[in-house]
């Protein structure tokens, strides 16, 4: 074979090769498109399946069962095998033409839990707090101790208090000394207003309480504050509106939770209102809410350290606490930050970077003015 002959069949062969290689490539691009339209085919039925609707199970009646739409309407509809156990409670998903329950759904949430309450972990400090040390002693020994240690109850053999209840005029801080314990226990902190647990619908209440409840304790150790309680645990009445009926059954699904605690569990209810005087007796019984914390106004040296708390950060030029501290009489805490702000206005009006005692005693007397007119507005409207 010559030079020329030995040329051709290698171009010969390459060519072959290169026509095999192509019809393979080919016959590849042609299996991945099949499984791509095969695919995009599962793909579109399963798009036009008809919507479940989510439903809630009453009760379980042998292999039927009672739905609660959402609508709320109720009705009696056959369970498929592949359901599994249902129980009452469980949320299902139910055919929409005949309400036939499908499928069951593996979660019992109804609400998201973290729209309805503020989760945080505060970083306030006891050192802080000024004006409570009685309080803060209080608080320690019944949210504190039982957290950090808890071996100490089982050892003398006492079951520590389950929840407290702060209560005393606005602005004395109640919602400050929560959250101080919850910083100091390292704890979650879920806060939630009373009235906030009252729902439109009949049951729905107490479910939320419920599903709160086992939040806390997923995210234990933790500490439920619920501000303004009086709004839930009013004293009940026999004749009532649907809805304080409702709001009712929300408060006994309340007084249930508490029950159900173990004694040294890691979650602790704090409460808080300024109107103690309309709790229901059963939330402030022993085994409940019993440790009544009285968060008054501040005394002269209460009133001093709340001063030199809040001008901590502020630039000041000669100042007398103490001179300061007896002219605030009968002030809150929140009514002396004001005092601080306000002094702060009048600094900066002047243009200067320093606050001088003619500043604080100018804020002093502008909140006490504000204090006055809201009095009278409120004896204007109410008597």
């Amino acid at each position: 074979m010559n030079i020329k002959e030995s040329k051709d069949k290698s171009n010969i062969d390459g060519i072959a090769y290169s026509y095999s290689t192509s019809a393979l490539s080919s016959e590849e691009e042609n299996r991945i498109l099949k499984e791509s339209i095969v695919r995009l085919k599962e793909e579109i039925e399963r798009l036009k399946e008809p919507p479940l609707m989510v439903c809630e199970i009453r009760e379980m009646m042998g292999k039927a069962a009672i739905i609660k739409i959402p609508n709320g309407n109720q009705f009696y509809v056959n369970v498929s095998q592949d359901c599994g156990k249902i129980y009452s409670g469980d949320l299902v998903l139910a055919d929409q033409k005949n309400l036939a329950i499908i499928k069951k759904i593996p979660i019992t949430k109804k609400f998201n839990i973290e729209k309805f309450v503020i989760v945080d972990k505060p970083r306030i400090k006891w050192n802080e707090v000024g004006g409570l040390s009685n309080q803060i002693q209080e608080i320690k020994e019944v949210v504190e101790l039982p957290l950090l240690k808890p071996q100490l109850f089982e050892k003398i053999g006492i079951d520590p208090p389950k929840g407290v209840l702060l209560y005393g005029e606005p602005g004395t801080g109640k919602t400050l000394l929560a959250k101080a314990v919850a910083a100091s226990t390292n704890s979650t902190f879920i806060q939630v207003v009373g009235s906030e647990l009252v729902q439109k619908f009949i049951g729905e209440g107490a479910k939320l309480v419920k599903e709160i409840f086992e939040f806390a304790r997923r995210k234990a150790p933790s500490i439920i504050f619920i501000d303004e309680i009086d709004a839930l645990a009013a004293k009940r009445i026999e004749v009532g509106t649907s809805g304080e009926r409702e709001v009712n059954r929300t408060f006994m699904q309340l007084l249930a939770e508490l029950d159900g605690f173990k004694p040294l569990g890691n979650v602790k209810v704090i409460g808080a209102t300024n109107r103690i005087d309309i709790l229901d007796n059963a939330i402030i019984r022993p085994g409940r809410l019993d440790r009544l914390i009285n968060i008054s106004l501040p005394g002269k040296k209460g009133r001093v350290e709340i001063l030199k708390i809040h001008a901590s950060r502020m630039n000041l030029e000669n100042i007398n606490f103490d001179d300061l501290g007896e002219r605030m009489d009968n002030f809150s805490g929140a009514e002396i930050k004001a005092v601080c702000t306000e002094a702060g206005y009048f600094a900066i009006r002047e243009d200067r970077s320093k606050l001088q005692k003619e500043d604080f005693l100018k804020a002093i007397d502008k909140v006490k003015l504000e204090e006055k007119l809201e009095g009278e507005d409120y004896m204007r409207m109410f008597g």
